[in-house]
């Protein structure tokens, strides 16, 4: 039993070795750069043991959005639990989504297809941060008695402010750092103002 428990662990951690290569490749490269072949000389593995493990680069794409979106959710999470208020919660909530995109690009990058193709739309967990959100827009408009469809539209409303000043920093030369925090404060600040 004790060497078939190591032997889990053994291929555990090549696994998160090559998950580690390919993310520290993507910080160093870009995603463009990343291939089975670099994956596989950065952990001096040969690539046909790349290939038991993940049937293409496609497959490590998807675990990493995974994981990308299980630590979103955990910040949303932290963020929410500061407050109370649901409109404090909010905002707390989409600085936190702000600061998780530039904390960690790459992942922002992969998670949500700037840059790149997005792996989203086949992993699982991407309902988790829209749950989240939705769910504080919802307790702040109940007093409206909102449809779903009105609340998903409130959503994509701050998604798209939020995500595209993201995606303008990322892709162009950015804004000032305080230029940034003004039209962040202000678009969430004057959404929040719209629902409540």
């Amino acid at each position: 039993m004790a060497s078939k428990d190591r032997i889990l662990r053994q291929k555990e951690e090549t696994r998160k070795n090559i998950l580690d290569a390919a993310y520290t490749i993507a910080k160093e490269e870009g995603w463009q750069s990343l291939s089975m072949r670099k994956i596989a000389d950065k952990i001096e593995y040969t690539a046909p043991i790349i290939y038991e493990y993940f049937s293409n680069k496609d497959a490590i794409l998807q675990e990493l959005t995974l994981k990308g979106f299980i630590s979103l959710t955990k910040d949303l999470e932290k963020a929410k639990s500061l407050s109370e208020d649901p409109a404090e919660q909010l905002e707390k909530m989409w600085m936190a989504y702000w600061n998780f995109a530039f904390a960690d690009k790459e992942l922002y990058q992969v998670m949500y297809g700037v840059q790149m193709n997005c792996c989203s739309g086949k992993c699982s967990a991407t309902e988790n941060p829209y749950n989240l959100f939705t769910g504080v827009i919802a307790e702040i408009m109940k007093k409206q008695n909102p449809s779903k469809e009105v609340i998903k539209q409130k959503y994509f409303t701050f998604f798209s402010v939020i995500h595209g000043l993201v995606s303008v920093n990322m892709i162009g030369n950015g804004l000032a750092t305080i230029t940034n925090d003004q039209i962040l404060k202000d678009a969430i600040g004057g959404i929040i103002k719209s629902i409540q």
